[in-house]
């Protein structure tokens, strides 16, 4: 069997299986490239290491490239289409030192009276109201940026003043409420924007066009705006801050609300860790590292890890998620 089929047929596999596998096609295509449509048989692990060790790859993308490959080829290896694993020696884990940029509640007011100044320009794709009401959705909501460019118009339930979003990984999609603010947001929105002889596509965000947003064409338009509301970092790291800490600035917030309010930690995180789409009760753990230095102790006495116990697992939780 050749390459290019082993792929096709592999892909074929995770597909059925609920996967929609994004990240692993662009691997594997890549790979395709760079050997061309070999005999699986014939691939070896010099070919297989001359792809990793590409130009400009990073220590993170190296190691999802590598697992990649190894899962396709221990696929065909099991079948019998290939001998051996042609696997060069994997790289030692390297400790990220990213720490994601948690937006003040006076950077967020900044970054939303700039939206105007930002996007008066006849050229941006995407008009102010799109831009300040997208930026509202992810930091009411903790979405991911993706989730938000394919909301769909349909999603949104008005009557039960409830949303879908659909997550890219295993079709995996969760439903959650909306507070009255967030509400009139997007009423607003749907009223003004969702004009029957301007949209072209069926998602609830649109371009001027009445197209679906691109994520480039999304990430370019953010950088503009944080440069116009003058927002950086100052602490040497390498990424300024990104229209995805959104959804970190998002968490941190709401824990840091609780507190002040006296809630119940213990029961809060993990109907978090559910809003926000994330599967195991440790998940939101590593937000509660980013919060104000004063609510820490008081955190982790609270709050201590919970390791990989699912949310959908807890009766308790998901009695208490129904109520919410």
């Amino acid at each position: 069997m050749r390459l290019l089929d082993g792929v096709q047929t592999y892909v074929d596999g995770k597909r059925i299986g609920g996967a929609i596998y994004a990240e692993g096609i662009k691997s594997l295509s890549a790979f395709c490239r760079h050997v061309g449509n070999l005999e699986l048989s014939s691939i070896r692990e010099r070919q297989v290491a001359s792809f990793l060790d590409g130009p400009h790859t990073s220590p993170v993308t190296w190691r999802q490239k590598y697992n990649v490959l190894r899962h396709f080829f221990l696929f065909w290896v099991a079948r019998n289409a290939m001998h051996a694993l042609p696997m060069p020696s994997p790289r030692p884990p390297v400790a990220t030192t990213f720490v994601p940029y948690i937006y003040s509640r006076t950077e967020i007011r900044l970054l939303l009276s700039s939206v105007r100044s930002s996007q008066e320009k006849s050229g941006c794709k995407i008009d102010a109201r799109t831009l300040r009401t997208l930026l509202l959705f992810l930091y009411g909501t903790g979405a991911l940026v993706g989730e938000a460019r394919r909301l769909l118009r349909e999603d949104v339930d008005f009557k039960r003043r409830t949303i879908i979003l659909r997550s890219n990984r295993f079709n995996r999609s969760r439903e959650i409420p909306i507070g009255p603010d967030l509400y009139e947001v997007l009423r607003r929105y749907r009223f003004t924007n969702h004009r029957k002889d301007k949209m072209r596509a069926p998602n609830f965000f649109l371009t001027k066009k009445g197209d679906a947003l691109k994520e480039r064409a999304v990430c370019q338009t953010f950088q503009r705006l944080r440069g116009v509301a003058g927002i950086a970092r100052d602490d040497e790291a390498r990424y300024q801050p990104r229209l995805h800490d959104l959804r970190h600035t998002f968490a941190v917030h709401r824990l840091t609300g609780w507190i002040k309010r006296g809630a119940d930690l213990n029961r809060m995180i993990p109907a978090l860790s559910a809003y926000i789409g994330q599967v195991g009760l440790g998940s939101t753990d590593r937000y509660l590292s980013l919060t104000p230095e004063r609510f820490r102790t008081q955190l982790d006495k609270l709050s201590p890890r919970r390791g990989k116990k699912r949310w959908r697992d807890s009766p308790a939780l998901m009695k208490f998620l129904a109520e919410l």
